[in-house]
């Protein structure tokens, strides 16, 4: 445990922390959300995917992008949440540079998607987040901060320059209870619900760009009291770890001023990663003061049952579902959580496991998260869902000989390792490794008694009680060219010392 983490164990005996969590996650649509302006805005040049919608020009009317209204109702399924019959949208007013119409058009009163929840796992047990709503809005332009030069003058300061390109691409903002009561379960909560989104196709979710950004709200309360504390909001968490390390110093910074008796204020707070603290921006709003009212230019959106049937119809297998099945196949819970964690790895879980479908599951797991896992990451992943030039097919056939003993292990991953840098065929690679492996007993004896033999040493080693087992198999499998049958060389390697050869 680090030093601050220990910290705040510290104030753990004496505080109860009650942590709500906001997420805005932008959606993958080809459009924004209420005008047809590209989306794929991400290394555009400043300014250059605008139209006078998205810049919030006199006169202009918003039209509902279909598709991410699609991506918000699967999210609201995915999350058991309830789907209201009629919702509408609403104007959140405020003021800001990066707000050109001074209102974002949102949901406040009929969210798209309520009273939802998402199970996650931690170092403590399961735990399951309430979640409050999802819905949608548009996203604000993005002021960017940089030193400037007068003109004529040559003298420098700080200017705000301000890049509508992200202005009205379609945010879902997703709002949990304040059930969570500890730094590691919103991390993993946040975990948890980026591989949902990603999993349904609704967003790529990446906090390092700013797709998926998280929001702490922190109090603190002694424990054993119900009266929640005075509430901060922490921003400005690009990372997980962040989230962790950030909620984590704002529970500490307001214990040691509650121990002082000073008050704390409803404020939003920044979180900085280069001090490892945070940081106040400003006072905190409240719903009231953004003044909420119906969109006048857009109607109410209704969501029949039909509509609800088909998007259900469409989610593929998500992430918890997914790591049940694998642990019912026998993959232990550590690597199909790894698994499930990288969409990389799962597709070439998938594609091996049907290009061999009498494969023990662990050998696939065990090949995916390791030897292929290296290769994917010098190669990337072709078509077929897999490293290199490799096939699914011939990975298959290759795990399967070396199942059923047609070739050594050690042989088995060397035409693994082949097969995934130059993709060789699986039956060339077989035929060319000769006999399999090496188990007639009285063969591997003659290979034995010869390695013990020109080895005293290691001998009297053995017999001293030293750990030199693995010295003698690996000189017999050398002496075999890899040929041998590990296990049972062990085996008689064991014997052979015990009974005094």
């Amino acid at each position: 445990m680090t030093a601050a983490a220990e910290r705040v164990a510290g104030v753990m005996e004496r505080y109860e922390a009650v942590i709500g969590i906001e997420i805005h996650c932008q959606l993958r649509t080809a459009s924004k959300m209420f005008c047809g302006c590209s989306n794929a805005y991400a290394d555009a040049p400043p300014n250059t995917h605008t139209c006078p919608v998205c810049l919030g020009l006199p006169g202009t009317l918003p039209v509902i992008n279909r598709r991410a209204v699609e991506h918000v109702l699967a999210a609201g399924l995915a999350i058991e949440a309830t789907i209201p019959e009629r919702t509408q949208w609403e104007r959140k007013n405020y003021f800001y540079p990066d707000l050109p119409k001074g209102y974002q058009i949102s949901q406040y009163a009929i969210p798209l998607a309520a009273n939802g929840r998402l199970a996650i796992e931690t170092s403590e047990g399961p735990f399951t987040v309430r979640i409050t709503r999802a819905h949608l809005e548009e996203d604000t332009a993005k002021l960017v901060h940089a030193d400037a030069v007068r003109a004529g003058s040559g003298a420098g300061g700080r200017t705000s320059l301000v890049d509508f390109n992200r202005s009205g691409a379609p945010l879902m903002e997703i709002v949990t209870e304040p059930d969570i009561r500890t730094a590691e379960q919103a991390r993993r909560y946040a975990e948890e619900l980026q591989l949902l989104l990603r999993a349904i196709g609704a967003s790529d979710a990446d906090m390092e760009r700013g797709q998926m950004r998280v929001e702490a709200n922190v109090s603190l309360r002694p424990r054993g009291t119900e009266a929640f504390g005075t509430r901060v909001e922490v921003k400005n968490m690009n990372s997980f770890r962040a989230v962790e390390r950030a909620i984590g110093f704002e529970i500490e910074r307001q214990a040691r001023a509650l121990d002082a008796g000073e008050p704390l204020s409803m404020e939003t707070r920044g979180w900085d990663d280069g001090r490892q603290a945070t940081y106040r921006m400003r006072s905190k709003e409240t719903s009231e003061d953004y003044r909420y009212f119906p969109e006048p230019d857009l109607p109410p959106l209704h969501v029949d049952a039909a509509w609800i049937e088909r998007v259900q119809a469409a989610l593929p297998e998500l992430p918890a579902a997914r790591r049940r099945r694998y642990a019912a196949l026998g993959i232990t819970g550590y690597d199909a959580a790894v698994i499930v964690a990288d969409p990389g790895m799962t597709a070439a879980f998938e594609a091996i496991s049907a290009a061999g479908p009498g494969l023990p599951a662990k050998e696939v797991s065990n090949f995916v998260t390791g030897a292929h896992a290296r290769a994917a990451k010098a190669t990337g992943f072709n078509a077929a869902g897999t490293a290199g030039r490799s096939t699914p097919e011939g990975i298959a056939a290759l795990l399967a000989a070396i199942a059923d003993g047609s070739v050594s292990r050690p042989k088995g991953r060397e035409l693994l390792d082949r097969h995934l840098a130059d993709g060789t065929p699986a039956t060339e690679l077989v035929a060319a490794a000769g006999p399999g492996p090496i188990s007639d007993d009285a063969a591997l004896l003659g290979h034995i008694d010869a390695v013990i033999a020109a080895n005293p040493k290691a001998v009297a080693d053995y017999r001293a009680g030293r750990p030199v087992i693995g010295f003698f198999v690996g000189q017999v499998m050398k002496a075999t060219g890899g040929a041998a049958d590990a296990a049972r060389v062990t085996t008689l390697v064991r014997e052979r010392l015990d009974g005094g050869a």
